[in-house]
């Protein structure tokens, strides 16, 4: 088969490779779509990778190709998206169903080859089902959504209350979706861009700001009458809108981020103080598990795609281009604001 292989810092190739082999409890699948990840940019641009030579790639659609001799819940061209996470299973975490914080975990795309390939092979358990009125675009985005859904739970989400969600890329989007979908009363979405926001309204949100208006942390307070949110998720890597969810939570909020920041991040006296002064609840969120496995984030997600509640636009997606030019993919990564969603590698 052929592959985007890495071999070292900006050195990933197209190639051919020998197509993986499966066993009695795994699946072959012939893989459509790839988006890339925000990880697997250091892991091509820099020195990130774990090894190399390597095969990057995890979030996934494709259909099946062949199955394990055990496999009798997957048959040949069912339409498939990646579950990447392989958790031990024996540690304390993975006995309590906290697979997202495994100890011992291996992973698809980072820790073994994974899907920027025309096959890949995975466990029977690392594959969900989805309809046909689901396109294989939206199975690329299964594991972004449901990294969304478990950031939103992870903040102890109830609905019925005022939602701010900081950052409009797909995860951003996503988040607003699940909280839209799950009851919350209002759902207000954040960001510079106002084509992002736009695009935000039109997926549901019930109010947009832009931080680029002076006034918009006076528009985000009179959306709640001053009371502040009562959720606020951070979807995004930026120091400043950690600092922001602070400034807009109601007390007793639940603040959770979903973003990783890249840079060290300090705090004012007077910032840090809102945390006793409002008694707020934070929190992150580390990758979109639960028992049993994979989770319902999963299960989730596959059923309100094909319900249609949680909606896909073609502008979440910045590009599609071909596996023979994935190195063309990295190279826009190195252009400030080249990039303004998420890129699919197509495969087949």
């Amino acid at each position: 088969m052929w592959a985007g292989v890495v071999h070292g810092r900006e050195d990933i190739r197209y190639e051919e490779v020998e197509t993986p082999s499966y066993g009695d409890d795994d699946v072959l699948v012939r893989v459509k779509y790839t988006g890339i990840c925000g990880s697997d940019i250091p892991r091509v641009n820099g020195d990130a990778a774990h090894f190399v030579p390597i095969i990057l790639g995890h979030e996934f659609s494709g259909t099946v190709e062949e199955t394990g001799k055990n496999v009798d819940e997957f048959k040949k061209g069912d339409r498939v998206a990646g579950i990447p996470l392989l958790p031990c299973m024996e540690c304390d975490d993975c006995k309590k169903g906290n697979f997202s914080l495994c100890k011992h975990y291996n992973f698809i795309g980072s820790r073994r080859n994974g899907s920027f390939a025309q096959y890949i092979s995975v466990p029977r358990t690392n594959l969900v089902k989805f309809d046909d009125n689901v396109s294989f675009e939206q199975g690329a985005l299964f594991e972004p959504s449901t990294v969304a859904l478990h950031g939103l739970e992870c903040a102890d989400y109830k609905g019925g209350h005022t939602v701010a969600v900081l950052g409009t890329g797909n995860i951003g989007l996503l988040t607003m979706q699940w909280a839209k979908i799950f009851g919350a009363s209002n759902v207000t979405c954040v960001n510079r861009s106002r084509e992002k926001l736009q695009l935000a309204t039109e997926l549901g949100a019930d109010c947009t700001v832009s931080t680029l208006d002076e006034d918009y942390r006076d528009q985000l307070m009179a959306i709640t009458g001053g009371k502040g949110f009562d959720y606020v998720y951070v979807t995004t890597a930026s120091n400043d809108m950690i600092k922001e969810s602070f400034k807009i939570a109601a007390n007793k909020a639940h603040i959770c981020c979903i973003g990783t920041p890249k840079v060290p991040i300090s705090f004012t006296v007077d910032e840090w103080e809102l945390i006793n002064r409002r008694e707020f609840y934070l929190t992150g969120s580390w990758m979109s598990y639960s028992a049993p496995f994979p989770g319902h984030e999963w299960t989730h997600t596959a059923h309100y795609f094909a319900t249609g509640q949680l909606k896909y636009d073609r502008r979440m997606i910045d590009r599609i281009i071909p596996l023979e030019h994935i190195d063309e993919a990295f190279e826009l990564f190195k252009q400030p604001g080249a990039v303004k969603g998420k890129i699919l590698i197509e495969s087949c």
